[in-house]
């Protein structure tokens, strides 16, 4: 199975490279994040014009947004309410073989990493918090988290650790969130399981960048979980099994984050 995470930051607006990206790539599951746009607005037809009819959406009218488009049937889509405040920031369906997908968009968290005197970066602290008490239950299941989550990790997966550790995205309290999330949920981070660590790994480019290709200023915001039951499938093809489709960032009228896609083999 082919499956992709995407930030497209406007599906009606980019409806067009995501039709080219589905013809090109042929995945089997494309998970997309702040679609912007109602469930009514959603352009339902263009993707079942290239051939992918089952859709799961969760919208919100000018902001957020979540859908997975797919080839294949899914069951038992569900949004889930992060926070209590409304967005449309998560969406779930189980695919054959009862595998369960999430597919997140994890707030951005504002400017100013300080939760006090912020209250966009305790909302996304918090937000964290609940999916890591949501996933620490049956973490033994087969389960694949997708999404931009909004927080690069690792000290490679930015540009520079040191000048970015009091940016929002790579904060210690960030990133400590993130790997207790990991941990209790008994997640592997694929990327850094086929990646060495030592690797630069990015899948986002600030639209303030002059020639965001030249400069390379990335971080690795968008990521592909998987538990223990799934390792194998999501390990037996190797490093070629996962990439970063650079690429498609420098598409006309491009999203700021570029697909990121995994091939996992069931079989294995």
């Amino acid at each position: 199975m082919r499956l992709v995470t995407w930030n497209i930051n406007s599906v009606r607006l980019r409806i067009a490279s995501v039709q080219r990206f589905l013809e090109e790539e042929q995945p089997d599951v494309l998970c997309l994040q702040e679609t912007k746009c109602h469930d009514d607005q959603f352009p339902r037809k263009a993707f079942e014009k290239v051939g992918y009819p089952h859709l799961a959406i969760s919208g919100q009218k000018g902001y957020h947004g979540v859908a997975i488009a797919s080839r294949v049937p899914f069951e038992d889509p569900d949004p889930m309410g992060f926070c209590k405040n409304g967005d449309a920031r998560h969406i779930a369906v189980t695919l054959p073989g009862g595998v369960r997908l999430h597919n997140f968009y994890v707030p951005a968290g504002g400017d100013i990493p300080d939760p006090q005197a912020n209250d966009k970066f305790a909302h996304k602290l918090h937000f964290v918090e609940q999916m890591t008490k949501t996933f620490a239950k049956n973490k033994d299941q087969p389960r694949i988290v997708v999404g931009d989550l909004n927080i690069a990790p690792e000290e490679n997966d930015v540009w520079s650790h040191k000048q970015l550790l009091k940016v929002v995205s790579h904060t210690p309290v960030e990133t400590e969130a993130m790997k207790q999330l990991i941990r209790r949920g008994g997640f592997i981070d694929v990327a850094r399981e086929l990646i060495p660590g030592d690797e630069k790994v990015y899948s986002w480019w600030s639209y303030r960048a002059k020639d965001w290709a030249a400069s390379d200023r990335g971080r690795r915001l968008d990521h592909i979980w998987v538990t223990e039951p799934l390792r194998m499938a999501a390990l037996a093809k190797g490093r070629e099994a996962f990439r970063v489709h650079r690429d498609v960032r420098g598409w006309e009228r491009p999203s700021d984050h570029a697909p990121v896609r995994l091939d996992l083999d069931f079989s294995a």
